[in-house]
């Protein structure tokens, strides 16, 4: 116990001499948050928008005014020419153009329904599948709005006719606000990549300068050796999630439902995932630039792809939807955003939390026999 204890000494004493890595530690994953909290936003609002109003009547202004008073349209020019679309278009001055054709009115009052046209850029995928979902709300909402009207003039002639009155509820996130999803999965991220990497580049660092081979020579077990190696960096990756839980809470305003306590003891579950790797890493890098790249290109990177972080797992193909099993991240993602957003419990959580308990044992136990080869 007591070599432990001075192997941890020794790791936090090195940290310490090298200034550089300390912001790396505490510092960086805040700022990473914070970037990514406002950057890693999906939700689109004031799409550039031109009007081509044909028929310049109070009903189209009407009209026109339902997208115009939308946060998620930005009106920027009124335009009465078909040729003059192109121009906009093209030359990325608007992404959506309306048109609206002659007789529009009229033909609304005289109960006949009137061709709308809208021309989506669709060299902008996304703000045109946002902008096809968010126009056509509005143009089901203002036929409604008209239905309603002539219902209400038939029901003035005492006729009754039916109708369904739709409640909607939104649980867990009532606002739709895609930072509240994005948060947790960043703090799930920022601890995989802070932990891997600090691992990997630690231990690779003493292969560089020697001190793993005096290491190696001494009298201190392998055990003792690889649990005063990982030991500081659980306490650096439980420093981390305090800063992290901090700046989600009073930053991004999305405080945790759930348990605390749960939340800090499932992360130590992961940390034997994440910790495992980057021994893992260690074990098969001779520098620290190909443990980098490695941990990066090889471990990372399809981790983040196919955890479910950013790409729905269930519009994946079937094949790759079986490879996302295999993604420890992939069930830490679920168990942070349930305690972030839903507040549920071990009860809800405890087929997540063993499958990432037994992947981190695993990854573990591999990680470790391959060091202990190398240290015997």
């Amino acid at each position: 116990m007591r070599s432990i204890i001075h192997i941890i000494k020794k790791e936090f004493l090195q940290l310490r001499r090298d200034r550089r890595m300390l912001p790396i530690i505490f510092i960086a994953p805040v700022i990473q948050l914070i970037i990514l909290g406002y950057a890693a936003n999906l939700d689109i609002k004031n799409i550039r928008t031109v009007i081509c109003d044909l028929d310049r009547t109070e009903t189209s202004r009407d009209f026109v005014s339902k997208f115009s008073n939308s946060e998620y349209f930005e009106v920027n020019d009124y335009i009465y020419d078909l040729k003059d679309i192109d121009h906009y278009l093209d030359y990325g001055h608007a992404s959506i153009a309306i048109v609206i054709p002659r007789k529009f009115g009229s033909d609304l009052l005289a109960g006949r329904q009137p061709q709308l046209q809208v021309i989506f850029d669709g060299s902008e995928s996304t703000y045109a599948t946002a902008g096809i979902q968010y126009a056509t709300i509005i143009v089901n909402t203002y036929s409604r709005e008209i239905v309603l009207k002539t219902l209400a003039r038939l029901r003035d002639q005492s006729l009754r006719i039916p109708s369904i009155n739709p409640q909607f509820r939104v649980w867990y996130n009532p606002d739709l606000k895609s930072r509240n999803f994005m948060v947790p999965g960043v703090l799930a991220l920022l601890l995989m990549v802070m932990t891997t990497l600090l691992t990997a580049l630690a231990i690779v660092k003493e292969k560089e300068v020697g001190t793993m081979e005096q290491l190696i020579v001494s009298p201190i077990r392998p055990y003792a050796l690889i649990i005063g190696k990982l030991a500081p960096f659980i306490i650096i990756g439980m420093v981390d999630i305090l800063l992290v839980l901090l700046v989600a809470t009073f930053v991004f305003d999305v405080p945790v439902k759930g348990s605390v306590f749960l939340l800090f003891g499932l992360c130590v579950v992961y940390l034997m995932t994440t910790l495992g790797l980057g021994l893992f890493v260690s074990t098969i890098s001779k520098n620290q630039q190909q443990a980098m790249l490695g941990a990066m290109f090889f471990l990372m990177m399809p981790m983040i792809y196919l955890s479910g972080f950013v790409f729905p797992i269930e519009n994946m193909p079937k094949a790759m939807q079986y490879v996302t099993y295999i993604i420890p991240l992939r069930y830490f993602i679920i168990i942070i955003r349930g305690l972030f957003l839903k507040g549920v419990g071990m009860h809800e959580l405890w087929g997540q939390a063993l499958t990432l308990f037994l992947f981190g044992l695993a990854i573990l136990a591999l990680s470790v026999s391959r060091f202990s080869k190398k240290v015997g």
